[in-house]
């Protein structure tokens, strides 16, 4: 079950193929990368295991400012985020906010970052 507001892509490749190719993507788009987090590593350095989960934190200030200033609580999730991990069945996924959801959460006029879908989902075919 996706958790609420979550957009969950299937990827045909592995986790850090998957967080390669939309690093790669957005820094082509001039899309500022903020961090990766290797978050299974993390887990390994404290003696914990847990499948393959790479968060990439990505934003562009000259667009985000702007919507931060009109809806201050949109700070909470900007920068975006893109999660790509695997599932106990192997499956590999992208997970994001739903622009929706970010609109009901923040009380948008609009749905922001609509085409950002399109997007993400071509790093995973």
């Amino acid at each position: 079950m996706n958790a609420e507001g979550e957009i969950r892509i299937p990827s045909k490749f592995s986790v850090s193929e998957t967080a390669d190719r939309l690093e790669s993507l957005l820094k082509s788009k001039g899309v500022k990368i903020f961090a990766r987090i290797d978050q299974a590593a993390e887990a390994k350095s404290v003696g914990l295991s847990m499948p393959e989960t790479e968060l990439l934190i990505f934003g562009d200030p000259k667009a985000g400012t702007p919507l931060m200033l009109k809806f201050p609580s949109l700070a909470l999730d900007l920068p975006l985020k893109a999660l790509i991990w695997q599932s106990t069945d192997g499956r590999v996924w992208l997970s994001y906010n739903a622009p929706e959801y970010l609109k009901a959460r923040h009380r948008m006029d609009a749905a922001p970052f609509v085409a950002l879908g399109a997007l993400l989902e071509s790093v995973t075919r």
